[in-house]
């Protein structure tokens, strides 16, 4: 189990390779356009055999943190999507995209950043599991509120996309933890490396579709990008310390919400905008992944030199 355990902390090198493969050769990932939901599906039952019923217990004792980082969730990344889309005088499709972004709840892969970071790990799984919860309500809701300003939103037609996409595979993965109790524990670690590479396979397949347009907006749609997941990790940061977090639970909702399901909103992309406005949401998946890695070994570097400090005191 311990090469699904390392495959999966890989995702991003598997994400550039599926990106590559999909701008060089666009055929051979195209072909699976038809099943792209059904990928994103399986990604999601996965996480839900992965989550144990004990990782809710936060939600439940400190319901008043988890909605706090809720609200700075929902709130900072998508107004970031809007006013970045301005700024940049996006067209409506790139614009729907980045605002499509911030409007997804946030990623799994935050939960292994934060540890990595040295953060609170048990904050995070309770601020993404809530986040992807509230997901069918708030991701259309958000991105009509901000989308609808440039092109028309289907919210009840997301809405129903989340339910079918996101919480019924989540209820069905939580069915298979149930069923095979502790025997599922021998082979977990297969599923979040099978989430790796159904995400890996979704951004190389958007990629794919606007290959013969993505040089004439990579540059764009790049600077939208780093933008919104630097003002995400720095104004996440900045909430939990208007909050008064300890800085552990600082670095989570930094995380948190510098992080974004941006497998989710690719998809909904495809199904309700077009392939265009998945760009972002490919390109985001990626590179939030790199930046908060960088940072966690930022933060565990620092906390090697405080560490160094106090001993020698």
């Amino acid at each position: 189990m311990f090469v699904f355990k390392i495959f999966s902390r890989l995702m991003v090198l598997w994400v550039i390779l599926a990106g590559v493969i999909g701008y060089f050769y666009p055929p051979a990932l195209t072909i699976f356009k038809p099943y792209k939901d059904w990928f994103f599906m399986f990604t999601m039952a996965g996480i839900g055999v992965v989550l144990n019923i004990e990782d809710f217990i936060p939600i439940v004792k400190r319901p008043y943190w988890v909605l706090l980082g809720t609200i700075a969730q929902f709130a900072i990344m998508p107004l970031l999507g809007f006013l970045i889309a301005k700024g940049l005088q996006l067209p409506p499709n790139l614009a729907i995209g980045v605002i499509l972004v911030g409007s997804t709840p946030g990623a799994m892969a935050s939960n292994v950043i934060s540890y990595m970071a040295g953060a609170d790990v048990a904050y995070s799984i309770a601020l993404t599991s809530t986040s992807t919860l509230l997901s069918p309500l708030l991701t259309p809701l958000c991105t009509y509120i901000f989308g609808s300003v440039y092109i028309s939103v289907p919210f009840w037609d997301m809405f129903m996309s989340i339910i079918k996409m996101v919480i019924l595979p989540l209820m069905v993965g939580f069915g298979i933890r149930y069923l095979l109790k502790e025997r599922i524990n021998r082979i977990v670690d297969i599923f979040p490396a099978i989430s790796s590479l159904c995400i890996a396979f979704i951004c190389g397949l958007v990629v794919a579709l606007n290959a013969d347009t993505f040089k004439e907006v990579s540059l764009l749609i790049f600077s939208a990008v780093v933008l919104h997941n630097f003002f995400g990790l720095v104004l996440g940061y900045g909430a939990g310390v208007l909050y008064r977090f300890d800085e552990k639970r600082r670095r989570t909702l930094s995380i948190e919400v510098g992080m974004q399901n941006a497998g989710l909103g690719a998809i909904l992309a495809l199904n309700h905008f077009s392939t265009e406005s998945a760009l972002p949401n490919a390109l985001f998946a990626t590179w939030c992944i790199i930046t908060a890695s960088i940072l966690a070994e930022l933060w565990q570097w620092k906390n090697r030199k405080r560490q160094q400090i106090n001993n020698e005191s």
